[in-house]
This record gives C-alpha cells, structure tokens and sequence, in this order.
C-alpha cells in the first residue's frame, strides 16, 4: 500500500539522525541559524541541497518542519480550492461545479482530492482533473488507455495524470458528451 506524503514526511523525519548525523529538530535548528527565511521553503531546500546535500525527501521534511516552527500552516483543501478560483477565476466556478457533480455521479468510489493547482478525481487510479487554466477556460483532463474519437480532446500530459483534455469555457458546455468522456475514464480507470 502507497504511503501518503504525511506519511512519508513522517518516515523521512526519523530516518535522518541515522542517514545523516542529525536529528530533525537538529536541522530546524541549523536552518534557523543559517540566516534563511525558514517560510522560504524554496531557499531552505537549495541551503539543505548545496551545504549539506541532502536528497529532496530529507530537504522536504526539513524545509516543511521548520516552516511550521516558524508559524507557517500548510494549506487545507478548502484554501486551496478558494485559491484556485479566486479573482477573474470566480467565473469558472460554476463550470467546476457542474463537472463535479458530473464525475461524482459516476459512482460511490469518485475520491474527490483537491491540490495547490487542481482538483484529482480518483477512482483506483486518477481518472480526471479539473484546472482552472485561465481566466476563461477551465481545462478537464481526462486519463484514457483507449482515447475514445471526439474532435474536443487534445492530448496532454496535465492537469494530473491526464493523457487528453477538453477546454471549457461555460457550464452549459458540461452537456452529454463531456459527460461520456468522463464516464469513460472512469471506467478505464476502475
């Protein structure tokens, strides 16, 4: 079984008195001296990476500890879904609305996991992903083994793990064929 990135964090953090001579409160210290920003996770993993070369794991349990030491809280999906559409991105919000409710119809097993940049629609697998891409334009990815033929889908590699994707621009735009491409996924993917 997978572990989360909670999970992960958490095995990293107690491995590194053994991989590398300190303990994780030992680090969070060492980066408080160093003089960095500890909320400046992207300057504390290039500090942990060039001074002490530490792989990206043990620089991601530091840089996250020691930003939380320093105040910071990680982001709840609720933070990160405002984020998402916040501003001229309000608009879509009714077009990800309608293609929710369209991929939870799906059946029982849709996990819906909300990211920094996108929603993950799960099924065993990701099936699709929702993407507020522009101020205008939410893109639907979609993961197909079998693409099925519709002139709308355009190969991909994002949102998510997405082979195609579809631009919407209006929610009247989530009609019956959108929803046979998501129902095909879905069950590509189960």
């Amino acid at each position: 079984m997978a572990l989360s990135g909670a999970e992960m964090l958490v095995r990293v953090a107690a491995s590194l008195p053994e991989k590398t001579g300190k303990s994780l409160e030992e680090w969070i210290a060492a980066v408080g001296k160093s003089g960095i920003d500890p909320l400046d996770q992207r300057a504390v993993r290039q500090w942990l990476k060039s001074e002490h070369n530490l792989t990206k794991p043990q620089q991601e349990a530091v840089a996250i500890a020691a930003a939380k030491e320093a105040g910071w809280a990680e982001p709840t999906a609720d933070d990160h879904l405002a984020a998402q559409y916040a501003g001229p991105k309000q608009a879509l919000t009714p077009i990800y609305e309608a293609l929710l409710a369209a991929a939870t119809g799906l059946g029982g097993d849709v996990a819906v996991e909300v990211r920094a940049g996108f929603v993950a629609l799960n099924r065993k697998r990701q099936f699709a992903a929702i993407q507020p891409a522009t101020a205008s334009r939410i893109d639907l990815g979609l993961r197909f083994t079998e693409p099925p033929a519709d002139e709308r889908l355009k190969a991909a590699t994002a949102p998510g793990q997405s082979t195609h994707k579809i631009g919407l621009t209006a929610a009247g735009q989530v009609d019956a064929g959108v929803e046979a491409l998501l129902r095909a996924a879905y069950e590509q993917n189960g």
